[in-house]
């Protein structure tokens, strides 16, 4: 799932990167509101967490920008203002959940996890192909009664393909999702991560499910065509 995080503070923007790309999830920063807005218009997020104390375009000017033009997405403001008349105003402008900084990066977490939620049942509900098993809930992957570890990566790798099921994803769609638009997809990374992924769903002898189209990508299917 892709997040944008939007915080003109460098090391608080880097924190907030490493540890939601260490849950798997792909993130991309903007350190203005001018280029948040660019993005948020432009792009398709799962979420995004807001800063509202922003070089140029304030997070607020952001939001009510976003709604305005009836973009979905999920917001949590992320911010130093506590008055209680901030948060009010934040969530009447279209905000979906508000967390004032210092903050725990577990309650970060969980907040996350809860709007994504929200944003429809098929998004929390179990991914499932043949006897392989995928719970985006607890992040729980089997095939059978055989649980199987997977990295951050490999998992978002595998979710990703999941939820595209029959459909070939390139390394560049893959890349974009999985890590940033900034990703050198030219690289075998990608390639390596998938080898990785298929060695352990592939684990205890059973049959394939994520197929290599020469020249083009990866797909999830139950047949080798």
């Amino acid at each position: 799932m892709r997040i944008l995080v939007v915080e003109d503070e460098k090391k608080v923007a880097a924190f907030l990167r490493k540890g939601l790309e260490q849950e798997a999830y792909s993130v991309e920063l903007a350190g203005n509101g001018t280029r948040a807005l660019e993005l948020a218009l432009s792009e398709p997020y799962d979420l995004i967490i807001l800063d509202l104390l922003l070089p140029g375009l304030e997070g607020m000017s952001v939001l009510r920008e976003l709604r305005r033009q009836h973009v979905p997405v999920p917001v949590l403001i992320l911010t130093a203002r506590r008055e209680v008349d901030d948060r009010v105003n934040g969530l009447d402008a279209g905000a979906d959940d508000y967390l004032v900084k210092p903050f725990a990066f577990a309650e970060l977490l969980a907040r996350v996890r809860a709007l994504l939620r929200r944003q429809g049942s098929d998004r929390s509900a179990a991914l499932q192909m043949s006897d392989l098993t995928v719970d985006p809930v607890t992040r729980q992957v089997s095939r059978g009664a055989r649980l199987i570890e997977l990295t951050p990566r490999e998992y978002a790798i595998l979710d990703y393909l999941l939820r595209n099921t029959g459909r070939v994803m390139t390394r560049t769609l893959i890349a974009e999702h999985v890590w940033d638009y900034h990703f050198d997809s030219d690289t075998n990374l990608i390639d390596v991560y998938v080898k990785r992924l298929r060695e352990k769903l592939e684990a205890g002898g059973e049959k394939r499910l994520l197929h290599t189209v020469r020249g083009v990508g990866y797909v999830m299917r139950e047949h080798e065509r």
